[in-house]
């Protein structure tokens, strides 16, 4: 049976909002919490990043089926950005998920069912007054709440790594694939994701407290970027697996 947690199947979702609050940190320390398979994507071989995305997901179903039979619900993904080299030698850039976070029970149990992201259900609060956006979990310890930003006005952190707004787009995901690897078969999971448009809005962080980051025990964790976007169509294609050595 553990085929069926790769991804056995296409799937479609609507993602109705999308917000993506990304840290930086040592680039040594984050990929210590790697599996061999993967190497951290890096910004000048010194840091590496790890990016809480915050997703109200509607309709989500096996590709094909009526868009009525489809799940809503809202995710929280911890993920680190990574390169995977595959078995005929193609360098493929993509995610690495840590943690996923849900606030429905049955979304935990077929997401834990059907893919290796490592789901959990959480109390989950979020909302949009004007500019301004919120996302809260008690059970998670996790409070983000940011100002949304004039397209034309792209802005990054005070201290952030990167030294445009345009350098750090290449962190702000989604990356074409995501992968995850099963110690006991040695079988890394490629599942490539489909987007249709993708226009990030930036977002000044006003408030950002997120307890499983801060629990990673990083020597040096900096605000990097954040962004937000709405009404995005996206599928992921069905997941394959090869065998990884070492």
């Amino acid at each position: 049976m553990a085929w069926l947690g790769h991804h056995p199947f296409g799937v479609e979702a609507h993602l109705a909002r999308t917000t993506v609050v990304t840290f930086a940190a040592p680039a040594a320390e984050l990929q210590a919490l790697l599996p061999a398979c993967l190497t951290l994507d890096t910004l000048d071989a010194t840091w590496g990043f790890v990016a809480v995305a915050m997703v109200q997901t509607n309709a989500l179903r096996p590709q094909g089926l009526p868009r009525w039979l489809g799940q809503d619900f809202f995710l929280i993904g911890y993920r680190l950005f990574v390169r995977y080299t595959t078995v005929a030698g193609k360098r493929l850039r993509g995610l690495y998920i840590l943690q996923s976070e849900t606030d429905q029970r049955q979304m935990q149990w077929l997401g834990n069912l059907f893919t290796a992201y490592r789901y959990r259900t959480i109390d989950i609060a979020h909302a949009r007054e004007g500019n301004t956006l919120r996302v809260e979990s008690r059970r998670a310890g996790l409070v983000i709440q940011g100002e949304v930003l004039p397209s034309g006005e792209p802005e990054l952190p005070l201290g952030s790594p990167f030294a445009t707004w345009q350098q750090a787009r290449r962190f702000a995901g989604p990356l074409p694939f995501t992968f995850s690897y099963d110690p006991a078969t040695q079988q890394v999971g490629i599942v490539e994701g489909v987007r249709e448009a993708w226009q990030p809005q930036p977002v000044r962080v006003t408030h950002a407290q997120v307890r499983l980051v801060e629990e990673l025990g990083l020597s040096h964790l900096q605000l990097a970027s954040a962004f937000t976007m709405t009404d995005i169509p996206y599928q992921w294609k069905k997941g394959r697996t090869e065998p990884w050595r070492a």
